[in-house]
């Protein structure tokens, strides 16, 4: 083999092992874009059920307060619940308390809004007080 058959021989061989090497850099490039999109989009959280106290109901603080189920989906497939009560209406900050899958994911069938505080009635009939206490005063 001659001297220029081994030179055309080995820059064949560079170009194909860069090649490989832009190849490999692409599908890291993808599949680390992809475990990043997937752990910012999880958890998921979704209100499935919202509320708001009425007008005839005053309260001590003189905010107007919100009740929100909150449905939340976790990347390894958990699906929880948890009742928030307070003056956010986004319902990102209050008195929260997690309620059982089997009965929250039926839904809210009612929530009665008293001075005393709220209960929230399910749709499989499970009852839930949260008392004025809680969740007045920004808590």
């Amino acid at each position: 083999m001659t001297v220029s058959e081994r030179a055309g021989r080995t820059a064949r061989t560079r170009r194909a092992s860069g090649m490989w090497r832009v190849l490999a850099g692409v599908v890291a490039g993808v599949l680390s874009c992809g475990a990043v999109l997937t752990v910012l989009w999880w958890p998921r959280t979704e209100v499935a059920y919202r509320g708001t106290a009425p007008s005839s109901v005053a309260y001590e603080d003189g905010s107007p307060h919100f009740l929100g189920l909150v449905h939340i989906h976790t990347l390894s497939g958990r699906h929880s619940y948890r009742l928030v009560v307070g003056r956010d209406p986004g319902l990102a900050y209050g008195h929260w308390l997690d309620v059982d899958a089997a009965p929250a994911s039926a839904g809210v069938e009612s929530a009665t809004w008293t001075e005393s505080g709220v209960r929230v009635r399910f749709a499989t009939g499970h009852e839930v007080f949260v008392p004025a206490r809680s969740f007045l005063h920004g808590r």
